[in-house]
């Protein structure tokens, strides 16, 4: 077994893998599969598994990821070489570097520079070209993520992270391009921060924004400190809200002075969240206005790349969640079904189903499961067709939901039979 604190906490708790599979409504050939590593519990089991282990989402991450389904975190660190079991020559290749360059390949990179982070020897000395080379892979994470989700890229993210701080650390350069080191593992540290969270790989987050807000701080850098505040924020909103308003005052703080109204509509934003999940919904309110009006200003030429997506459409999005967590389904359907009338929106397709998915859950919680599960249907293929664990999750709590109905529909059967036949052959990172 590959998974031996899974196995180790499954044990302790008296389960035999036939009782948990009992436990779980599932069969025991599955319990097997995920103890071996060769799956994942699917998005609508997790929650019951979480609870049968009696350990939280994050923690039950924690025993999934104990191995991990992708190459680059299923590899040795870099610079250690395996051999191929297959390979009668004894020929080596390195996991970690084959797969980072892999990955680059896959998002168009090329240039000599790239050949650093596609190796494992360590340079004696590196410039500023390998530093941009870096820098640049930033906003190609980030325009990949919007269009297909981040599960795929967590692992590149890192990768990249990882090369970069091990030439931090044992390579030569000098001042300038010692600054631009510490800028950029800030900005490696905030994709990161932000991926990993949309790929449900949560217990991964909070330590990359920290070390992003230490490394802003390093090089006196106060907009990366604020991009990793606002993402802290949004990362706590749901469970812990009195702490993710602390993150939007630090950050309120931190840009004081320099913000630009979109920043200042996506903290407001983020507040208005945490005061629905605190039910007070006067706070939110407030907040809400605040938000609409700096965006009615518009762009600035000083907007930070990563603020493009604070558009109307995002405030809708974030208000039709924020009524959710108030118990107000009929105000977040009215939201999510203004986003889902609009034109889509170019290279965001990942938000574009989310909110269709949201509109259906927000149907649902008004009772009326057969037209939920008509939209859920249709945005099924578009789920399966994402990189979005996120949105996988928000989609099977749909479908439990739906499953629990006494009465089916012929509409929610419909729905249920395509969503456990389509994610039965879901890949598994």
């Amino acid at each position: 077994m590959k998974r031996k604190q899974f196995v180790q906490r499954r044990k302790a708790l008296g389960y035999t893998q036939e009782s948990l599979a009992e436990e779980l409504g599932v069969d025991r050939t599955t319990v097997v599969r995920w103890e071996r590593g060769d799956s994942e519990p699917q998005p609508w089991v997790r929650k019951r598994l979480a609870a049968a282990l009696d350990v939280s989402l994050d923690e039950l991450d924690v025993l999934i990821s104990e191995i991990v389904a992708t190459t680059l975190d299923n590899s040795p660190p870099v610079g250690v070489t395996v051999a191929k079991g297959t390979d009668e020559r004894g020929d080596t290749t390195d996991r970690r570097t084959f797969a980072i360059s892999a990955a680059l390949t896959a998002l168009g990179v090329v240039g000599p520079a790239r050949d650093v982070f596609a190796s494992t020897e360590v340079p004696r000395s590196i410039g500023l070209e390998q530093v941009r080379f870096a820098a640049s892979l930033v906003d190609r994470l980030r325009l990949a993520d919007a269009a297909a989700g981040a599960n795929q890229l967590c692992d590149l993210a890192m990768g990249v992270h990882q090369r970069l701080s091990t030439l931090a650390t044992h390579s030569s350069y000098g001042r300038e391009v010692g600054e631009a080191l510490q800028a950029t593992l800030a900005d490696l540290a905030n994709e990161i921060g932000w991926l990993t969270i949309d790929a449900e790989r949560r217990a991964e987050s909070r330590r990359y924004l920290h070390e992003a807000i230490s490394r802003a701080r390093i090089v006196d850098d106060p907009r990366k400190e604020a991009r990793a505040l606002a993402c802290l924020a949004l990362f706590t909103r749901e469970k812990q809200p009195k702490e993710s308003l602390q993150c939007v005052e630090a950050a309120q703080r931190v840009s004081a002075g320099w913000a630009t109204p979109r920043l200042r509509a996506l903290l407001h934003l983020r507040a208005a969240h945490a005061y629905a999940h605190q039910q007070d919904a006067g706070a939110f309110g407030r907040e809400v206005s605040k938000a609409l009006t700096h965006l009615d200003r518009g762009t600035h030429d000083d907007d930070l790349p990563v603020l493009a997506f604070v558009t109307e459409r995002e405030a809708r999005a974030s208000q039709g969640l924020a009524y959710l967590a108030l118990g107000r389904p009929d105000r977040a359907a009215a939201m999510f079904r203004a986003n889902t009338a609009a034109p889509p929106t170019p290279g965001h397709e990942r938000n574009d189903v989310g909110d269709q998915v949201l509109l259906a859950e927000a149907v649902r919680r008004q009772h009326d499961a057969s037209q939920a599960a008509e939209i859920a249907l249709a945005a099924l293929p578009s789920v399966a067709a994402l990189q979005s664990r996120r949105t996988a999750a928000r989609l099977a709590e749909v479908r439990a939901g739906l499953g629990r109905e006494r009465s089916r529909s012929p509409r929610v059967r419909a729905f249920v039979e395509a969503y456990d036949q389509t994610t039965a052959g879901w890949p598994t990172t």
